[in-house]
């Protein structure tokens, strides 16, 4: 284990790629991040902070500190920043009903800040603030939102979280390391705890 004081004991930053399960072990045998992790992350209970679906990637927080996790998964306690690319042309009306919020099973799923930062071709590329995260909450919103040209819904082809709270993604895909004590003050300050 890494030994430097400046490093903090209780949170580590990891950039999950796609493809890997975000549990400690799976029935079907399936890759989690603990394949790409340092053995004592799973036998001393480094656990995830939120989670990312099997298809998606980008920053995951590991704490052994339940306060910690707590305070980082509770709604409202932290914005969570994600880079999006979405089939279809994503108009300002979709942006003001994400921003507004639609009905699901699980409950109300809402944006508090979408950008449009490009296109490609059929696909807009949006930057997405959120500050709690249902499950596959992102995919939901937009998947709830219909291509006025064709009727379909919205489909997130790709999703990236690049940052949660004040601590934003610095890391290569499969890459993981500790906050530094100044980074763990930061995020943690911002968060009520």
């Amino acid at each position: 284990m890494n030994t430097i004081s400046n490093d903090s004991k209780e949170l580590l930053a990891f950039n999950k790629p796609k493809g890997y399960l975000v549990t400690r072990s799976d029935d079907l045998g399936r890759k989690t991040v603990y394949d790409l992790l340092p053995e004592w992350a799973f036998s001393e209970g480094w656990m995830p902070i939120g989670r990312l679906d099997l298809e998606s990637k980008g920053l995951l927080l590991f704490t052994t500190n339940s306060k910690i996790n707590h305070a980082l998964t509770t709604p409202q306690n932290c914005i969570k920043v994600y880079e999006i690319w979405v089939r279809g042309h994503v108009s300002d009306e979709h942006i003001a009903e994400a921003l507004q919020g639609v009905q699901s099973p699980e409950g109300l799923l809402k944006a508090l800040e979408v950008e449009k930062v490009g296109m490609g071709g059929a696909k807009t590329k949006l930057r997405v603030k959120i500050d709690e995260g249902k499950n596959r909450h992102i995919r939901r919103l937009f998947g709830a939102l219909k291509d006025p040209k064709f009727g379909t819904p919205l489909k997130v082809l790709e999703l990236k979280r690049v940052s949660i709270g004040s601590f934003k993604l610095d890391l290569e895909s499969g890459k993981w390391r500790f906050l530094s004590q100044e980074e763990e003050k930061l995020l943690i300050k911002s968060l009520y705890m």
